[in-house]
């Protein structure tokens, strides 16, 4: 047998990590951010190695809803966890997550399923035929929460997480002068979690098939607790905030993480807004109605959602949704977001034809008249 330069190429194995599934459009790993109508929005998921920026409404309640989605998550996928927040206690927000619906009971007893044959008769040419798999992945992608209940402790014990408040951030030994000290500590521990975890992509790991993902939380960052003044340090600018999304940027792009930050952008002048955002990879703004008259159009919503930025990865153009007029409603047990759907105006258009002089007709049929016509 002679040998030949043609050898058959190996089918590459692709990585599989819990709760993780790859992009349909740029074949990207993604993450669900806890919120599945949030997730179908922006592409299917967070890609891992991204940066999300969630600019906070005025008072900031959605804001934080949102990142315990996100921390969620992270919990029922088995994913490593680091919260940081200087305005709350990290782990009273790890206390107050949502309670995950459990809608898968188990197989069904022996005398439900002989019942259900009995009712199904009228199929019996299809029993033979394969069954259709909807989902063509094993790994169960996004979950939903009860907002009416509190997660478990010992289901938020069972993962690797770590938090960090404001009296770690107090205790800064950075000798950073480029950057907030606070800024320049909260960048060392996720660079220190990132090695002492295993994620990132530049170091060789043992086990290769056990890879897993760091959700990375930081809660309304840039606040005045965390001594942001703004982008202006007396008569200078102060360009501590950019460089810490710099450096979070540089760091997620080799790793197997991914980083949702919330920031009052409210308080900062909008130019200083518009480069924050070229530094991050997605960034939605939550506009809330709550403090405000709301539009009578828009009564069955709590506020808006704004999508100013969505990531290009691995091509030339980012996923675009359907419409980008969205908004959100907060229930009783869930938190959606929805095509913004306006209602038809009845009581206008009824007596239009009647009072509007445009369908009044000359007694001439198209000559001049003396009424004044409105266009």
């Amino acid at each position: 047998m002679t040998s030949t330069s043609f050898q058959k190429k190996s089918k590459a194995k692709i990585l599989q990590i819990p709760g993780a599934k790859p992009s349909l459009y740029n074949n990207q790993l993604l993450i669900s951010t806890g919120i599945p109508s949030l997730d179908s929005i922006i592409g299917g998921g967070v890609a891992v190695g991204t940066v999300f920026l969630l600019e906070e409404d005025a008072y900031g309640n959605y804001g934080r809803l949102m990142l315990k989605y996100f921390c969620s998550e992270a919990v029922m996928t088995g994913h490593s966890l680091h919260l940081t927040s200087a305005d709350r206690d990290p782990q009273q927000i790890l206390k107050e997550l949502p309670a995950p619906i459990i809608d898968d009971p188990g197989p069904p007893p022996e005398d439900a399923t002989n019942q259900s044959d009995e009712h199904m008769k009228i199929a019996w040419r299809y029993q033979h035929l394969p069954k259709y798999q909807s989902n063509p992945t094993s790994i169960k992608f996004g979950h939903y929460y009860d907002l009416t209940k509190t997660m478990d402790p010992e289901l938020t014990n069972s993962i690797d997480h770590s938090t960090i408040s404001e009296a770690d951030l107090c205790t800064c030994s950075s000798s950073s002068i480029s950057m907030n000290e606070k800024y320049a500590l909260l960048l060392e521990k996720i660079k220190q979690k990132i090695d002492d975890g295993k994620f990132s992509t530049t170091t060789q790991h043992a086990q290769h098939d056990k890879r897993n993902i760091l959700r990375i939380g930081i809660h309304s960052l840039g606040s005045p607790q965390w001594g942001e003044n703004g982008g202006m340090k007396g008569e200078n600018f102060d360009s501590s905030l950019p460089r810490f999304f710099y450096g979070c940027r540089a760091l997620l792009r080799s790793a197997f993480a991914v980083m949702m930050i919330t920031v009052p952008s409210h308080l900062f002048h909008p130019a200083y807004v518009g480069r924050l955002r070229k530094l991050c990879d997605t960034v939605i703004q939550l506009e809330s109605f709550a403090g405000s008259e709301k539009n009578p159009a828009c009564k069955e919503y709590h506020g808006l959602l704004k999508i100013h930025q969505l990531p290009r990865l691995n091509s030339l153009l980012c996923h675009m949704p359907d419409t980008l007029d969205l908004g959100f409603k907060l229930r009783r047990k869930k938190f959606t977001i929805e095509k913004l759907h306006l209602p038809p105006e009845l009581s206008e258009t009824a007596s239009r034809p009647q009072e509007d002089p445009v369908y009044k007709k000359s007694p001439a049929g198209c000559g001049p008249t003396g009424s004044k016509i409105d266009f």
